[in-house]
């Protein structure tokens, strides 16, 4: 491990050194750093070693020892390609040092997931599955699924800062218990994260109502940033007129020209297509490509290649491309109107210079008088290193009344013994007896 790893890197980055030692020693651990700072590899590498260490004591079982929950689909295809490197690259190592092989192997299991791959899943479990909150619930739920999960050793929550504040992770949070529950035994729980605030509230939300100790690798959200924002010359309304537009798209195809790569962040799909379709008649149609979540799984990976391979000159974009997907070398991120919170800012501008050391350079387009004061203040609040502070939702009954029916389906259970298995997860974790009950009746 230690061979490739110097051969491929410089240095292992400060994430890195102080999360090893906790991962290896099995602790649950969250990795807190800006985006960029090699945070997956701290997890990734510490499982791949343990699984490389099972594999030369003998030979390594076709079971499941690792979960790695990431909240976008596509981030999925992405993990899975940088996989291949580390474990091709480790292969080559122990050849060359004449010891064993061992064959380790990740799979992607997500809504995008084929049928035939599902059944080569059934047949030869993974090492590694690779999978979203959602998927992880309906693998829960079949029983293909739970024999397969049931070897798991690790869990790691990648981008957990962009769950926690929603339903989603409270979704995840009994999720995560109920695989726990399957297991039957220690899980190593690992969260990785770019932005959060307050940090302990996030480990609580990793490890769950109990009171085992997490390790915190805070290597703070502070990274070189060259920010500015871009005002139009005709002044800004109460809603923007077509002349203000039209000045819009002439400065972003402008900036466009002025960089190599470019990546275009707006608040709706619909904006996407229109801002796509603006530039194309600016810039050339065949610089320029739309990415968004109505769009089908082959014409997103199409985009995001193009763009990694420098054929593209700008890449328009919802939230879909906001978290750590590995796109290459983007010069420039423009946001255009307001993000409504810092950390998605924070996140969306790190999407430029995205390496170790990089410099992020956003350009910011405010759409409206009101946006104006707004993005004034996001950019005060960055400059001053301010984050939006996180609010876990607690006791959501819906998704609670989901997954009991999803738990009872898969095994019996005594009601005490599901009350006390669900309200181990944080969001729960003052859940009233009562309020348990009466699901289980509305349900009944």
């Amino acid at each position: 491990m230690a061979a490739w790893f110097s051969r491929t890197f410089d240095a292992p980055t400060e994430a890195q050194l102080a999360a090893w030692p906790a991962l290896a020693a099995g602790k649950h651990v969250l990795v807190a750093a800006p985006t960029g700072s090699g945070k997956t590899f701290a997890a990734f590498l510490s499982a791949i070693d343990h699984l490389v260490k099972e594999g030369l004591q003998g030979p390594l079982p076709d079971e499941t020892r690792v979960v790695y929950v990431s909240p976008l689909k596509a981030l999925s295809n992405d993990i899975q390609r940088n996989l291949e490197a580390p474990i091709s690259g480790i292969r080559e190592e122990l050849a060359a040092l004449g010891l064993p092989d061992v064959e380790i192997r990740a799979v992607v299991r997500t809504g995008d997931t084929t049928q035939s791959e599902r059944a080569g899943m059934r047949r030869r479990a993974p090492h590694i599955v690779v999978t979203t909150p959602e998927s992880l619930y309906i693998l829960l739920g079949s029983q293909s699924g739970r024999d397969m999960l049931k070897s798991c050793r690790t869990v790691i929550v990648d981008e957990i800062h962009a769950i926690a504040g929603n339903k989603r992770g409270a979704h995840l949070a009994l999720s995560l218990e109920r695989l726990q529950a399957l297991t039957g035994s220690a899980l190593t729980r690992v969260g990785l994260s770019a932005t959060q605030k307050p940090i302990e509230e996030v480990a609580k939300f990793l490890t769950g109502a109990h009171k085992v100790p997490c390790t915190i690798v805070d290597s703070g959200h502070i990274r070189s940033r060259d920010l500015a924002l871009e005002v139009p010359p005709s002044p800004l309304e109460a809603v923007m007129s077509g002349e203000v537009w039209t000045q819009v798209y002439d400065r972003l195809a402008a900036l466009v020209l002025e960089h190599r790569t470019t990546l275009v962040f707006v608040n709706t799909r619909r904006m996407v297509e229109r801002v796509a379709r603006h530039l194309s008649e600016r810039v050339g149609e065949e610089h320029v490509a739309a990415h968004h979540g109505s769009l089908s799984k082959e014409r997103r990976l199409n985009a995001e290649q193009r763009l990694k391979r420098g054929e593209l000159k700008v890449l328009v974009a919802t939230a879909s491309l906001e978290l750590g997907i590995d796109i290459g070398d983007v010069d420039l991120v423009c946001q255009i109107g307001s993000t409504r919170s810092i950390n998605s800012f924070l996140q969306r501008v790190g999407r430029a210079g995205h390496s170790v050391g990089g410099t992020s350079k956003g350009r910011l387009f405010p759409l409206s008088r009101d946006e104006l004061v707004e993005c004034v203040a996001l950019l005060e609040a960055v400059r001053r290193g301010e984050l939006d502070r996180l609010k876990i939702p607690q006791n959501s009954l819906d998704v609670l009344a989901q997954q009991i029916t999803a738990e009872v389906a898969a095994r019996e259970w005594s009601e005490d013994e599901l009350f006390s298995l669900l309200s181990g997860a944080y969001p729960y974790r003052n859940l009233a007896r009562q309020e348990f009950d009466e699901c289980v009746q509305m349900l009944a």
